[in-house]
């Protein structure tokens, strides 16, 4: 199994629905997303996945949240933003941004930290 993992950060703010605490009161971090790659085989020119295609796919996701109020763009609009949303939104996303690459290969992880120190993952 082979793996290629790329780091991005992006600055939104957010509030928590359905919580009791300093959450709940609008606030905002500097993001950093990494997501994970996973597949058996490379393609002809000894690569899993393009770290230039990838890294295109994600700015394409980061563009619609960055420096943006996520309680306004959908799906957060609905659901709530919390890290983990937001960790599960981008396997969505990157998923379908991926969906045409010369190998076959899945998101085996996608970590978000709101913090240095804190972070939620999603895993399918």
């Amino acid at each position: 199994m082979f793996e290629v993992t790329v780091d991005q950060t992006f600055a939104a703010g957010h509030a928590l629905r359905n919580y009791k605490g300093k959450c709940e009161n609008v606030h905002g971090h500097n993001f950093k997303v990494q997501v994970t790659i996973e597949g058996q085989r490379l393609d002809d020119a000894g690569m899993l996945v393009d770290f230039v295609e990838v890294k295109k796919v994600m700015r394409q996701v980061i563009e619609r949240l960055d420096h943006q109020f996520l309680n306004d763009v959908p799906p957060f609009d609905v659901k709530n933003p919390s890290a983990e949303n937001i960790a599960e939104y981008f396997h969505i996303e990157m998923t379908t941004g991926l969906a045409s690459t010369p190998v076959p290969v899945r998101i085996s992880e996608v970590r978000v930290w709101e913090t240095d120190i804190q972070s939620a993952s999603y895993r399918p």
